[in-house]
């Protein structure tokens, strides 16, 4: 077999590797919707009055984390993910702009200021820049490694662990007062854990999650290439 024709097989074996895994990854997004809806429609992901939501943190920290671990111990889910469009995943995350409904929520009394405005400020905040970063990839590819890129991925990983989650989940335990005594007349985010809105923390949190680590690792990797 000549080298031109090595190759070329080479060649075609990666690419039906990459559709292969394009394809599994698009299944399992599939599922896990499915699965998130389908828990949240039975109520999975609620607790008793004055418990942490351990359900509810579950379904936004596992899916992290077996996407962590198969991407540190399968070499070609690895190599996709770092050859996944960057700028794509990034303008999906203009979406958070949504952010604004939590505030919407708490005006009508549906959810506590001590997390609608951490989080849908933070979310609006990437929703709105992000239109902006996709723009500074197109013009410039090295951009991927520049530290204004990184910052505004540790940010929206931020929003989502802090400001977010921590400010709804994590925070009314680590400080009571902010709920006093839990009874039907006390805002909490309580809604988060009911359908539709349990879709956010179960399902888009996570995946823009990674959505954000698979740009800091593809700019490691840019960065490396140019050291």
């Amino acid at each position: 077999m000549s080298h031109t024709a090595v190759l070329l097989h080479s060649t075609r074996r990666t690419r039906g590797t990459t559709v292969a895994i394009r394809s599994f990854v698009i299944i399992i997004l599939a599922l896990w919707f499915a699965l998130s809806f389908t828990l949240g429609a039975r109520g999975a992901f609620l607790n008793r009055p004055g418990t942490p939501p351990f359900a509810l943190l579950t379904a936004v920290v596992v899916p992290i984390g077996v996407f962590l671990s198969v991407y540190w111990t399968w070499r070609a889910f690895h190599e996709f993910v770092l050859t996944a469009d960057v700028a794509l995943l990034t303008a999906t995350q203009s979406w958070r702009f949504g952010g604004l409904g939590f505030i919407a929520l708490y005006m009508r009394g549906l959810l506590p200021g001590y997390f609608a405005w951490p989080a849908g400020i933070g979310d609006m905040v990437i929703g709105v820049t992000a239109p902006w970063v996709v723009l500074a990839l197109a013009r410039n590819e090295q951009f991927a490694a520049s530290k204004t890129f990184a910052f505004w991925n540790i940010f929206g990983i931020f929003d989502f662990a802090v400001l977010a989650i921590g400010s709804g989940a994590v925070a009314p335990f680590i400080f009571p007062r902010l709920l006093q005594t839990v009874t039907s007349q006390t805002v909490t985010a309580a809604p988060m854990r009911h359908l539709p809105l349990s879709l956010i923390p179960t399902f888009l949190v996570p995946m823009f999650t990674i959505f954000h680590l698979i740009a800091l690792f593809q700019a490691r990797a840019v960065s490396s290439a140019k050291d």
